[in-house]
This record gives C-alpha cells, structure tokens and sequence, in this order.
C-alpha cells in the first residue's frame, strides 16, 4: 500500500494539540477558505476546509498529507494542492461523511492514486 494520506509528516509533530479550527488555508495559487474541523490522529489526521462562496459553500475533506506546512504565527494551513485540486475534490458533508470508513477509503484512494495524483502518490 502506498503512503498513509491520513498522517501528516514527522516535521508536523509539535502541533499535536493545536486547535487549527478557524485558520486560513492557502492553495499553492491563493486562499481558499478556511479549517472548519480537524484532527491529529495517527493514521486519521485531516483538515475539513470551508470554502465560503468560493466554490458555493462547499466543505472538502483533505487528508493531512496535503498539508505543505503551517504558518504558526499568521495562523494559516498551507497546501500542496491548488485551487483547482481543491474545488476537483470529492463532495463533502459532515454528517454524512465525516465517520463513514468507505468514504474515507475513497478519499485516501482518490488521493493516492485516482484523482488528480493521475496515477501517483500523494503529495509529501
């Protein structure tokens, strides 16, 4: 199997705790909205962005590998995606989603090899 999608890299580890909830998230080409939920679970860490009217309120789901880095001071999640990548991502809905194992397994393979990877593994 290839990389965990759902762990963020050994560079990430001191922000176990952090609350990210209300941060902003940049793409690699501009801001896309903000962290609405988040988890630091090994092996089940994400982001839930809300894009706001960006792209018409949608919330997606991103696995913490697609995190480049966090900005702790200006309090902002950097991607490795772009806006494109982001608004191409699979739909996402809280209640309906957030628990269900098969969605989430979706996710990780769109990820890692179906979506926009074409093929390939995540980002770093």
């Amino acid at each position: 199997m290839a990389e965990n999608v759902w762990n963020y890299g050994q560079a990430f580890s001191h922000l176990v705790g952090t609350d990210l909830t209300g941060w902003s998230v940049e793409a690699t080409d501009g801001h896309i909205g903000k962290v609405d939920k988040h988890s630091h679970e090994v092996g089940d860490a994400y982001v839930v962005v809300d894009t706001g009217v960006w792209i018409f309120g949608k919330e997606v789901l991103l696995p913490a590998s697609t995190v480049a880095r966090f900005d702790l001071e200006n309090h902002t999640v950097h991607l490795g995606l772009t806006k494109d990548q982001v608004r191409g991502a699979p739909e996402f809905h809280t209640d309906k989603h957030l628990a269900d194992p098969q969605y989430r397994e979706e996710i990780a393979v769109y990820y890692r090899t179906g979506g926009w990877f074409g093929g390939g593994q995540g980002p770093v």
